[in-house]
């Protein structure tokens, strides 16, 4: 008796489903980081909205090691139609773009997972803003390419068309009826994913991710052999999990509490319960560390104790228990960002991109983030089976 068939949806698209490109690895790779990314969404049998330009950005993070301007990794057949090749991927130059933009502005050529850090960059409105205007061009016509092709993946995922997925279409014209990831906006075109299809997404993501990456340094080795510099399963696998790294400073947000300690505000660390005030140094510790999962949104940012976090903490995720000792004093954190109108408007609005079940109640906002923030790292650690302090 079959038990899970939103389970063997996903298998059957993973290994069984014709690919002349990477498009379908990457479409369900991007659905289940997505499901472990937005916590509070498939929470009850509404269908998920998704929007493209959301599905877009994860797919820039993906395929931006293939898209080096100089030593280009084919994600597909290509073809040579009245005298022209015709790309692999119909995006790849609108990436590369973006790929060349984006290096330009941070100082020269990074690292293969530099895309995770461009999306995430991108994604707050305060920090894009800060971006040169080309980074922000290339970065929509890289969107509005890459959400193109994802249509196609879509239609023939699963069994003939539309046989998993029904035909993306305006936000508002479901809006009754599914519960949208948090940011999207009433025109935004999405995809819509079946509630339990969703979960599945979620609870399995440790083992779809796995697969996905499994499957897709294979096909980048069999669509490469015949090149002159053809990529192995090996150093495909490598460039598919690189780990992003900081690429832009904290600035804005290191000036703004600077100011709250100056005027005699207090913060304590959610790790050590040590005091931080006045001239007290600090590390601005990301909760969820960068080389996990690049978010600058300001919930995931709170002064710590820096010998805890550069010795201690590093790369690694807080147990259940240190969550749960923490949460007081993350509260604590958010309240004062909200004593200053700048930092809490920031707090807001980035709340805002990641959690649709917060509070309005000025009081409550500070725990109720809090609360959001324990449980998406809590719910990552558990679903990626992360290390642990």
């Amino acid at each position: 008796m079959n038990t899970n068939p939103a389970g063997d949806t996903i298998a059957t698209i993973l290994r069984h489903d014709t690919k002349a490109t990477s498009y379908k690895l990457a479409l369900v790779r991007a659905l289940t980081d997505l499901a472990v990314a937005f916590p509070d969404v498939g929470v009850d049998d509404r269908p998920v909205a998704v929007p493209l330009r959301l599905l877009a950005d994860q797919w820039i993070a993906y395929f931006w090691p293939f898209a080096a301007p100089d030593a280009p990794i084919a994600q597909g057949q290509r073809a040579t139609r009245d005298g022209a090749t015709r790309q692999d991927m119909r995006f790849r130059p609108a990436l590369t773009a973006l790929r060349v933009a984006w290096e330009g502005a941070a100082g020269g050529p990074g690292d293969p997972a530099d895309g995770f850090a461009a999306v995430a960059e991108l994604r707050v409105p305060r920090r894009a803003a800060t971006l040169p205007t080309a980074v922000r061009a290339a970065h929509e016509a890289a969107v509005a390419a890459i959400a193109t092709a994802l249509r196609m993946p879509i239609r023939y995922a699963g069994q003939g068309e539309w046989g998993i997925f029904a035909r993306p279409g305006p936000l508002h014209d479901h809006r009754t009826a599914v519960i949208p990831i948090p940011g999207a906006s009433p025109t935004d075109t999405c995809l819509v994913v079946d509630a339990p299809l969703w979960r599945t997404f979620r609870a399995m993501a440790l083992w779809v991710d796995a697969l996905c990456i499994h499957e897709w340094a294979l096909f980048t080795e069999r669509v490469t052999m015949r090149d002159d510099r053809p990529v192995d399963r090996g150093m495909a696998y490598r460039l598919l999990t690189a780990e992003p790294a900081a690429r832009r400073p904290l600035t804005w947000e290191r000036n703004q509490i600077r100011v709250l300690l100056l005027e005699g505000a207090t913060f304590t660390c959610p790790w050590t319960g040590r005091s931080l005030a006045g001239e007290t140094p600090y590390a601005l510790d990301h909760l969820l560390p960068v080389a996990v999962l690049p978010i600058n949104e300001l919930w995931n940012l709170a002064p710590a104790d820096p010998r805890f976090n550069t010795v201690e903490k590093r790369d690694r995720l807080p147990s259940t228990t240190r969550l749960a000792a923490a949460l007081p004093h993350l509260t604590g954190t958010y309240l004062t960002y909200a004593r200053s109108p700048t930092l809490g408007r920031a707090l807001r609005e980035d709340a805002a991109l990641r959690f649709s079940r917060l509070p309005d109640d000025a009081s409550a906002f500070p725990h109720g983030v809090a609360r959001a923030a324990v449980g998406f790292i809590e719910g990552f650690a558990r679903a990626r089976n992360l290390a642990r302090f």
